[in-house]
């Protein structure tokens, strides 16, 4: 709650009348004192009165890719007794302020608007929430509350289509494995049969002690489990539209793996456990995640292939970073023993990497679809 400038003169003008009044025994200057202050508080009791305003809003879609159109819907109702007359409402859309039209809005009624969100650039856009703005009648006494929640708009990466996925160094009796059925080669579990099972795979020892038909459940142990790294700090993206094009290249390669049923983990260098968790489809999925990233000045290259090295969490390592890092590279080439497939991606360098760098298989791309057009040009998975 805030006093208008016209309010802060009514205040000293009671004040000073009040006063004069008082002093010198002029009982007309206490009266119009004593009536600026009542105005004054009338002001306040009827600028504190909350409206009732019921808000609902809708993104259509609430993810998008970076440069595609996003809108969102607001309606506001009024759910109260009283007119809007003396309402003003805006509603926040990132950086951006719109107006949001209340001031005739009748008891029972509601309004919509629709706008634009803005997805020049990737991150997460917050919407929200209303700001209701209560002036009363003179316009002493002005009141801002907050009406509705906080709705985010994702917007993603862009992703650029791979025709290559990579298949590890998954291998069997047979030789090397590129791609198998899921459910082929390990014993993982039992379960109960069901209608269209194969009989072969039925576990009859234990079907005959639990009485009822179980079926062994198998994995494949020679899918490749691809592990995509990317370099968020500040230090290894001087510009920060090479970071932005590592973001488009690491969706590229998730959403190729994803589409392909591939095992895959998303990591960033500088990051929290939660980031080395198997990619689902759920609101905290990997494109939600690659929106959320930002830049920091906190985390090594050195530490994070250190974890790497540590864990082992797959076979094929896609390392995507910035020029600021070409001189860590050797912390990269250290992980070929454990993992036998690296490829570093480099966005933004002024020039080339040395070939061979490290021992590595390195993807100089000025952006993200630059690195998939040669995406398909390694060959060593």
């Amino acid at each position: 709650m805030g006093i208008t400038a016209r309010g802060i003169g009514l205040l000293v003008a009671a004040v000073l009348l009040l006063g004069a009044g008082f002093r010198f025994g002029y009982p007309e200057l206490t009266l119009l004192g004593a009536a600026a202050g009542t105005a004054l508080a009338v002001a306040l009791v009827a600028a504190a009165r909350r409206p009732r305003l019921l808000v609902s809003r809708q993104a259509d879609p609430d993810r998008v890719a970076r440069g595609e159109p996003a809108a969102m819907t607001l309606t506001v109702r009024n759910a109260g007794r009283m007119g809007a007359a003396s309402m003003l409402a805006t509603d926040r859309c990132g950086d951006q302020v719109v107006p949001v039209p209340v001031l005739r809005l009748r008891p029972g009624a509601d309004t919509t608007v629709s706008y634009p969100v803005p997805t020049s650039r990737r991150g997460v856009v917050p919407v929200g929430p209303l700001r209701v703005t209560r002036r009363d009648p003179l316009g002493l006494v002005v009141l801002a509350r907050s009406y509705g929640e906080v709705v985010p708009v994702w917007v993603h990466p862009r992703v650029h289509p791979l025709r290559a996925v990579p298949t590890g160094a998954g291998r069997s009796l047979d030789g090397r494995i590129d791609a198998v059925p899921h459910g082929s080669i390990t014993f993982d579990s039992l379960r109960e049969y069901v209608v269209g099972d194969e009989l072969r795979r039925v576990h009859w020892r234990t079907s005959a002690r639990v009485g009822e038909l179980m079926v062994r459940e198998n994995v494949d142990t020679s899918l490749p489990r691809i592990v995509v790294l990317l370099d968020n700090r500040s230090v290894a993206h001087p510009d920060p539209e090479s970071f932005e094009s590592a973001c488009e290249a690491a969706a590229s390669v998730v959403t190729a793996a994803v589409r392909e049923d591939l095992p895959v983990v998303l990591l960033f260098v500088t990051a929290d456990d939660t980031s080395a968790e198997p990619i689902g489809t759920g609101p905290s999925g990997p494109l939600d995640r690659l929106a959320a990233v930002t830049l920091t000045g906190e985390g090594t290259l050195e530490a994070a292939m250190a974890r790497l090295r540590r864990d082992r969490l797959g076979d094929t390592l896609v390392v995507l970073t910035g020029p600021g890092a070409t001189e860590d590279l050797g912390h990269v080439g250290a992980l070929r023993g454990a993992y036998p497939s690296v490829v570093v991606g480099i966005f933004g360098a002024a020039e080339p990497t040395p070939p061979g760098a490290a021992g590595l298989v390195v993807v100089d791309a000025a952006d993200g679809a630059a690195f998939a057009a040669e995406w398909d040009g390694v060959r060593r998975w």
